[in-house]
């Protein structure tokens, strides 16, 4: 029983140690409503598994970094409409090439899978369907 209290609050501390800031509670249940702004795209990444939860992985879109995700978080970007590429970087550098148009909203999970030295990325367009299943499941970053 000592041991599993001593793996669980090491397990907790790990958890602890991973900082990305959260976006506050009413912008988070803002974007979840899933309303896509009109004249502009909006693209949630989204990592809802807990591998790697002490990991942050940043995201760039069109070279900008936009932010960091952690296990069981997501980021929210309206963006113009046209071609936009998403990078994750972390052990290696994935990338994503997005067409997207005024009015809709893509979903992309950033899924996490070991590496070598570290953890890896892999950057998929998922359905409407599984991506808003999978973001409510998560909490929202602060995007640059």
């Amino acid at each position: 029983m000592k041991k599993l209290l001593l793996c669980l609050a090491y397990g907790l501390n790990l958890v602890a140690c991973t900082s990305v800031s959260l976006s506050d509670a009413q912008q988070d249940q803002q974007v979840k409503s899933f309303q896509a702004p009109a004249h502009q795209a909006g693209i949630y990444i989204y990592r809802h598994e807990i591998l790697a939860s002490t990991v942050k992985m940043a995201v760039s879109l069109d070279g900008q970094t936009i932010g960091h995700t952690a296990a069981k978080t997501f980021l929210y970007k309206e963006v113009a409409p046209g071609k936009h590429t998403l990078t994750s970087v972390s052990e290696n550098t994935s990338t994503l090439d997005l067409h997207v148009k005024a009015g809709k909203l893509y979903y992309v999970w950033q899924e996490v899978k070991m590496g070598i030295h570290s953890e890896r990325s892999k950057l998929h367009l998922v359905s409407e369907t599984l991506g808003q299943r999978s973001v409510l499941e998560t909490q929202m970053v602060q995007t640059r």
